[in-house]
């Protein structure tokens, strides 16, 4: 028996050499690392080192018509805070973000529940219900402010036309909650669809067995939204959320063109580039978009612990 056992096994390879194949799948292991490569790579220079690069110069005084550099602790933060053009923004900032985030994800949710079920033209609806998200921000803050505009709006004509106005009126620039409105309502133009392709992606992975059963049992539209549409979808509302958050709190585009630098919608953002491009006070600036990104991070946080729950089929 063991003659015969030794019979079948293998002898080694001569000289202590690793066989052919054996090498043939060490350098296959490595195929995934090297296509990984060229990303990490770009993610690092594009992300990284500038993100490491601003974390150090926040607390530097960094003025380039006023050298040398030097280290100044959190004079950069004071003074931001100390500024009421800053303290302004971040005020309409934190409107922004209330009301784009509520407002894309409630819209996508609808939306996203219409485009579930199979209908004629729902790919053709769907392709088009894109554009708005390809857009650039800059191309929908012109495209929108011939809407706006208390001259020529298409939305002042509309509303004289059915005689619900009796002169021209000036919806941005003058009221502070209606700028911000009205800018924000752009943004959220921009950002519903991906949220909604977010929300509808987590739909799809529901399984049509729970809404027969539900049929079945009698439930209610509200009783079947509520029990099995919303608690299974969560994992894709969070990601619309956190990415709405993204949006909202780095705004630029929308309020520097229908706004222009008025304090009445000037967003953090646009104060981060008034004070690095415009009084080239490049210390504050890092030290302002530090603050941005950690008040993404800690909003993108608190997303994901009190939205996201795990979901299981």
């Amino acid at each position: 028996m063991s003659t015969s056992l030794r019979l079948k096994q293998k002898p080694p390879a001569r000289g202590g050499q690793v066989p052919d194949a054996a090498r043939r799948g060490r350098r296959l292991d490595l195929l995934p690392y090297a296509l990984v490569t060229p990303l990490t790579l770009f993610i690092v220079g594009l992300a990284l080192i500038p993100a490491g690069f601003t974390l150090v110069e926040a607390f530097f005084r960094v003025q380039p018509l006023n050298p040398p550099d030097e280290f100044n602790g959190l004079d950069n933060f004071r003074q931001l805070f100390a500024d009421p053009a800053i303290t302004a923004s971040m005020g309409n900032t934190a409107l922004y973000v209330i009301i784009g985030v509520l407002l894309s994800t409630v819209l996508a949710i609808a939306m996203a529940i219409t485009l579930q079920k199979q209908f004629r033209g729902r790919s053709v609806l769907i392709a088009v219900l894109i554009l708005p998200w390809a857009l650039p921000g800059v191309v929908e803050g012109i495209v929108w402010g011939s809407i706006w505009d208390s001259n020529t709006g298409l939305l002042n004509s509309i509303l004289s036309s059915f005689h619900l106005i009796d002169h021209y009126l000036v919806f941005l620039g003058q009221n502070h909650f209606l700028t911000i409105l009205g800018i924000e309502l752009v943004q959220v133009w921009q950002i519903t669809p991906l949220s909604t392709l977010l929300v509808l992606a987590a739909l799809q992975n529901i399984p049509a067995d729970l809404y027969e059963a539900s049929t079945l049992d009698g439930c209610s539209a509200w009783t079947t939204f509520s029990r099995i549409t919303l608690p299974l979808a969560r994992p894709g509302i969070t990601i619309a959320m956190v990415q709405g958050i993204i949006a909202t709190l780095n705004v630029f585009d929308q309020p520097y063109i229908l706004n222009g630098s008025a304090a009445t919608g000037a967003s953090v953002t646009m104060q981060t580039y008034f004070i690095s491009f415009q009084n080239l006070n490049f210390g504050e600036g890092y030290a302002l978009s530090l603050l941005i990104t950690l008040a993404t991070l800690a909003s993108s946080l608190l997303v994901l612990k009190f939205v996201y729950r795990p979901v299981e089929f």
